[in-house]
């Protein structure tokens, strides 16, 4: 997706050799026509494939989600909590995701009644790096029964191998903009 590529060269930046800066855009201020551009490419991307719900975790990935579902005829969209909230009284799946960004481990979980079996769900987020959130969500899916539809990500950090990873565990993954690698804060994306 050149729009998006273009706008994290001009708008954002790599810190050392593993970190993508896009907070002025996608995950602090949210620019919304281009949000609304990605929601459209993901629908484009996986127009093959039935979506009965998206799944994401929060925060960041709720945005794209959302605007995702919007051409997804409006499809639910379900975000795996990181903690336990006090309302959260009913039986959870949860599975372990460490956050690269973050540098902590949470134990993400969606309530039971949102994952149904026979469901084909989709799994959306906004970067893809060590596939650790993508892969506990997909854990998720399968406990309550349901298919996962694919993984969508926005930002995909090809040389942190999540990707990989996802795709030899059988899930389809698109990603709108792959980075190969990062030098002296220099981002280079792949060619594919």
């Amino acid at each position: 997706m050149d729009i998006l590529k273009e706008r994290i060269l001009c708008d954002g930046s790599g810190i050392g050799t593993d970190v993508v800066k896009v907070d002025g855009f996608l995950n602090h201020m949210i620019d919304v026509r281009l949000m609304d551009l990605i929601g459209k490419e993901f629908a484009s991307r996986f127009a093959d494939v039935k979506v009965d719900k998206i799944l994401t975790v929060e925060a960041s990935g709720i945005a794209v989600a959302c605007f995702a579902a919007k051409y997804f005829n409006c499809v639910p969209v379900v975000f795996a909590k990181k903690t336990a909230p006090n309302t959260m009284i009913e039986d959870a799946y949860c599975a372990e995701a460490k956050s690269f960004t973050k540098g902590s481990i949470s134990m993400v979980r969606v309530a039971k009644k949102y994952i149904c079996e026979g469901e084909n769900i989709l799994i959306i987020d906004d970067f893809l790096a060590h596939g650790q959130a993508g892969s506990a969500l997909a854990q998720i899916v399968r406990m309550g029964g349901a298919e996962v539809a694919g993984f969508g990500a926005v930002i995909e950090k090809k040389f942190q191998g999540g990707g990989d990873k996802m795709r030899e565990d059988g899930i389809r993954v698109e990603s709108l903009a792959i980075i190969e690698k990062i030098e002296d804060g220099k981002i280079y994306f792949s060619n594919n």
